[in-house]
């Protein structure tokens, strides 16, 4: 593979373009951008709909305030979104409308978001080995009580009472 062709500034061609065909959809000067159009632009959330849905249960704040889907978004505003146990912070750089691709995205937003956590502290508990068959009664309740579901007294097994 060639390495991609990169001009004076630094910037890919292709991806400069497709930045400025991102600017030309973009909002007119004095228009604004919804919230929820913006961050699905951008690519914070996969549908427009997410995005709305986030911003009505509270999953998004833009400078500390929580915003209904239809609030509208400037230049400068910081925008934090809670999705899947991490918050993202980003600072907005550029207004879009259309969704655009991945690298034009990244340069619509500053991303001041902390790194996500290692893959490995997000592995869930219990995997077993392939080809090492059904789990034991013994193995089952194991997984169990790794993953807070059973134990004695717990939601598996019979009520306290009854023998």
């Amino acid at each position: 593979m060639e390495p991609a062709a990169v001009d004076a500034k630094g910037v890919d061609p292709k991806i400069a373009a497709a930045v400025a065909a991102a600017e030309a959809a973009g909002p007119a000067n004095g228009e604004t951008v919804r919230i929820d159009s913006w961050i699905w632009s951008v690519r914070l959330v996969k549908t427009r709909s997410q995005g709305a849905t986030a911003c009505r249960g509270g999953h998004v704040r833009v400078n500390g305030e929580r915003v209904k889907p239809a609030h509208s978004v400037r230049v400068g505003d910081e925008v934090r979104l809670r999705q899947e146990n991490r918050e993202r912070i980003v600072v907005v750089k550029r207004l879009i409308r259309k969704r655009v691709g991945a690298p034009v995205a990244v340069q619509c937003y500053i991303d001041n978001s902390p790194p996500p956590p290692p893959r490995e502290a997000l592995a869930p508990a219990g995997i077993r080995d392939r080809g090492t068959g059904r789990p034991t009664k013994r193995d089952r309740r194991e997984l169990e009580r790794l993953r807070g579901l059973g134990g004695p007294g717990g939601l598996g097994g019979r009520p306290s009472g009854e023998r």
